[in-house]
C-alpha cells in the first residue's frame, strides 16, 4: 500500500462486534490469563491498542517490529540502555535534541558507559570517533534545531564494517519524509509527541527496528515501565490517518516560509533543507522525499519582542502540530546546554525555531512579515 492508505489501514483493529470503522478501545489492564495462549499486560507492551497503534507505524517505516512508549525521551533512553552495559562506548552527533543531549550527558557516565560528541556531519569524522568498545552511532537528521543533514547510507556502511549498530531520531522528518531503515539504519525513534500525534494534545514516543533487535530492547522496556495506554494509543492511531495528509501541506508550507524569510533584509540565516543554498540540499534530496516542516532563522531585532507580535503563530515548545508555533532553543529545548556549548554549535540567542502548520500559507507569511516591521 501506498503512504496515504497505510495511514489509514495498516494496524487497525476490526469491531467484530458492532462492526465499527475505527479501532475498539480496549483500556484493560488484567487480561485472562487461562483462556489465551499469551499473557496480555500494558507494561509487555502487548495489549491490543498498543499492537495496533505499533503495527501502523511499522508499517510506514517499513519496520519488522517495534515498541510504543510513553514518551520520545522512553523510546530514546531505552533503546540505549537496552543495548548498552558497562564499559561500552557511544558515538553520538553532537547536534541533537537538547533533551538527548542533556540525557546523554548526565547519565550515561552513571552507568559506566563513555560516549564521544562528534560536531561534524560529515561520515569521516564518525569513523575517527569509533572505539574497540563502541557499540552505537546515533544520528538525528534533520538535526533540531538548525536542520543539518546527514549522510544515511554512508553512516550505515560505516557501521556495519565495524560490527556497529545505529540509531536515528527521525522525529522531524516523520515517516512519509523520510524511511531510514530503507538506508541501513537499524532502530529509529521518534517522539510521537509531535508528527505522529499531530494535535498538540497526546505525550508517546516509538522505537522500530528489526523483530531481533526489538526483542533485545523489549527486555529492558519491560524492566523500565514506560508503557503507553489503550486510550492514547486510540488518539494516536486516529491521528496516524492523516499524517500523509498533514505532512504534505506543512511541506508546501514550510517551503513557501523559508523563500520569503530568505528574502527580507531583517532576518539573518534562514536554516531549511529545501532551500537551494542549504549545505545539505543535495543530499536531503537523495535520502528524503520531502524536506519537512521545520525551519529555524535568525531575526536581527530583538527576538521576544518579534515573538510577542505574531498573532498567528503561537510560542510553544512542542513541534509538529496542525498550528504554527515558534519558540526560541536558547531558552527551550536547548536551555539546558550551557551558553557557550550553544554559541559553538551555532545555537545563538536570536535563533528561533519554527514548527510549521497547515494554515494557509499566505496567512502565515502575512503574519511573519508584519511581526518583522511593526
Amino acid at each position: 500500500m501506498h503512504k496515504k492508505t497505510q495511514c489509514v489501514h495498516s494496524g487497525s483493529l476490526e469491531d467484530e462486534r458492532y462492526h465499527g470503522t475505527v479501532s475498539p478501545v480496549y483500556p484493560s489492564t488484567a487480561y485472562d490469563y487461562v483462556e489465551v495462549d499469551t499473557f496480555a499486560y500494558p507494561r509487555y507492551f502487548n495489549t491490543p491498542n498498543q499492537q495496533a497503534v505499533k503495527d501502523k507505524i511499522c508499517a510506514l517505516e517499513n519496520a519488522e517490529d517495534g515498541i510504543m512508549f510513553s514518551s520520545g525521551m522512553a523510546a530514546i533512553t531505552t533503546s540505549l540502555f537496552g543495548l548498552l552495559e558497562k564499559g561500552d562506548h557511544v558515538v553520538f552527533q553532537n547536534d541533537l535534541y537538547g533533551g538527548t543531549h542533556h540525557a546523554v550527558t548526565t547519565q550515561m557516565e552513571k552507568f559506566g558507559i563513555d560516549y564521544t560528541l562528534v560536531e561534524s556531519m560529515e561520515w569521516e569524522d564518525y569513523e575517527a570517533a569509533v572505539r574497540p568498545n563502541t557499540k552505537i552511532i546515533y544520528i538525528e537528521t534533520p538535526s533540531n534545531p538548525l536542520l543539518k543533514i546527514i549522510d544515511l547510507q554512508a553512516i550505515a556502511t560505516l557501521a556495519r564494517s565495524k560490527g556497529i549498530m545505529t540509531i536515528i531520531d527521525n522525529t522531524f522528518a516523520s515517516p512519509i519524509n523520510q524511511n531510514p531503515l530503507d538506508h541501513g539504519i537499524d532502530i529509529v525513534v521518534h517522539s510521537g509527541t509531535k508528527y505522529l500525534g499531530g494535535h498538540s494534545d497526546i505525550c508517546c514516543g516509538v522505537m522500530l527496528s528489526s523483530r531481533e533487535l526489538t526483542q533485545r530492547i523489549l527486555k529492558t522496556s519491560i524492566n523500565l515501565g514506560g508503557s503507553l495506554n489503550a486510550q492514547v494509543c486510540h488518539l494516536l492511531e486516529r491521528s496516524l490517518k492523516t499524517l500523509a495528509l498533514r505532512v504534505k501541506q506543512q511541506n508546501e508550507n514550510a517551503q513557501k516560509i523559508s523563500e520569503f524569510l530568505r528574502s527580507e533584509d531583517n532576518i539573518g540565516g534562514v536554516f531549511y533543507p529545501g532551500l537551494a543554498d542549504h549545505p545539505g540540499h543535495e543530499l536531503a534530496k537523495r535520502q528524503m522525499m520531502g524536506f519537512g516542516g521545520m525551519l529555524s532563522f535568525e531575526i536581527k531585532s530583538d527576538p521576544g519582542q518579534f515573538v510577542k507580535r505574531l498573532k498567528l503563530v503561537k510560542p510553544a515548545m512542542s513541534l509538529g502540530g496542525v498550528e504554527s508555533t515558534i519558540t526560541c532553543p536558547a531558552q527551550t529545548s536547548h536551555s539546558k546546554i550551557s551558553a557557550a556549548a550553544r554559541e559553538k554549535a551555532g545555537i545563538r540567542d536570536e535563533l528561533l525555531r519554527m514548527s510549521v502548520g497547515i494554515e494557509d500559507a499566505e496567512d502565515l507569511v502575512s503574519d511573519l512579515q508584519q511581526a518583522i516591521y511593526a
